[in-house]
């Protein structure tokens, strides 16, 4: 049986994808990683059902690296969260090689468990070369879901306009109707 993913936003880097495996849904906090069936969707959402077994080990190490990313999009720069990312990416290594296709790379860990965890972390280390200002939390006072601002003036402030810039103009309207 297939689960389909649960989450109000998908699709976005690895990295914030799997921050965004926590969310709230009419005022309580869900986390698909939760379990392994969980851990299964959203290893399948980004083609890694087929590297990584879902399994209690590997949820174990993928919440590690989860709350290792949370505590730096938090903090950025704090060096505690900084040293949690970086022993999570202690766990894997990128190994050059040569391919049919001609030069490659391939990530090696001692552990595969860790694998999903520190692709994710290694992913982070991408966006923060790229585009680190783009790099969001909702704005929104009841989300906690994360996304990568792709908007061309790099001003979007809620994950989805429809849900959380809805809310906040709608509050904001009856904020000024109110006092009238």
């Amino acid at each position: 049986m297939t689960v389909t993913d649960p989450r109000p936003l998908t699709g976005e880097p690895l990295s914030l994808d799997l921050l965004n495996t926590r969310w709230m849904s009419d005022g309580e906090p869900r986390d698909l990683l939760a379990d392994t069936e969980g851990l299964a969707v959203w290893l399948a959402a980004h083609g890694l059902d087929g590297r990584f077994a879902a399994d209690e080990a590997t949820l174990d190490r993928t919440r590690t690296a989860r709350e290792a990313l949370k505590a730096l999009v938090d903090r950025p720069g704090d060096p505690d969260a900084t040293a949690r990312v970086d022993a999570v990416l202690e766990h894997g290594r990128i190994r050059a090689e040569l391919t049919a296709e001609g030069p490659g790379e391939r990530a090696e860990f001692a552990d595969p468990a860790w694998g999903p965890g520190w692709t994710a972390a290694r992913d982070y280390l991408d966006l923060l070369r790229t585009a680190p200002d783009r790099i969001r939390t909702c704005a929104h006072e009841a989300c906690i879901l994360h996304f990568l601002d792709t908007s061309r003036n790099g001003t979007r402030r809620w994950h989805s306009m429809a849900t959380c810039g809805n809310r906040a103009k709608a509050s904001r309207h009856y904020a000024r109707t109110k006092d009238q």
